[in-house]
């Protein structure tokens, strides 16, 4: 078939751009299915606890993906500011995985444990509070409302479906472990645990 055949017949065009697509994406995708280190967790990962797993439900939702990603890349000036460049071991029991390159705010990677609990309180309640030049919206009310158990027991029974190692003992202590805890609580827990297994240096 002629260049000039394919570049008039829209059909045509269509589908031979869709077939190199497909091309294209089978070569980048399948390989990764088989390389270890994508597919298998780092030293000292483990699912979410159901805290944790809680206020990452809730970091999703609330969209903070939007401004702050969770990929620190290879470039010197990122592992100078955030630390080591980010492994696909640490992001194996990530459904959606908080990968990208979009960043309003600075990458949250390596955030677990630079922070108090206090300074996370907060920030999240009023940003400006502790950063002035923060354009960063406020969650005030996460303070009043409580973790939903129910949602975060059925959350981790669908991740143990489809292969996170939760045991039957971690998903039936679930809601025991989430008692009492307001998502602010949850999404504090989260942050708070994001980069403490990623190598140093």
């Amino acid at each position: 078939m002629s260049h000039e055949k394919i570049e008039t017949n829209i059909g045509w065009m269509a589908i031979l751009i869709a077939v190199v697509i497909s091309f294209g994406g089978l070569a980048e995708i399948v390989p990764l299915m088989y390389q270890a280190e994508a597919v298998k967790p780092i030293a000292g990962i483990t699912p979410y606890p159901a805290l944790q797993l809680a206020g990452r439900d809730i970091y999703v939702r609330e969209g903070c993906y939007n401004c702050h990603s969770q990929m620190v890349r290879t470039l010197r000036h990122e592992t100078e500011r955030y630390g080591h460049y980010s492994l696909a071991g640490e992001s194996v029991y990530d459904r959606p995985f908080q990968w990208g390159s979009k960043r309003t705010g600075p990458d949250l990677a390596r955030i677990g444990g630079r922070y108090s609990n206090d300074w996370h309180r907060a920030h999240l309640i009023n940003p400006r509070d502790v950063v002035p030049v923060s354009n960063m919206p406020g969650y005030p009310w996460m303070a009043n409302v409580p973790v939903d158990a129910s949602a975060t027991v059925r959350n981790m029974r669908a991740l143990q479906t489809l292969g996170d190692p939760y045991t039957d003992a971690q998903i039936d202590a679930a809601a025991a472990d989430v008692a009492g805890k307001t998502e602010l609580d949850a999404l504090i827990a989260y942050l708070q645990g994001l980069g403490l297994q990623a190598p140093k240096g």
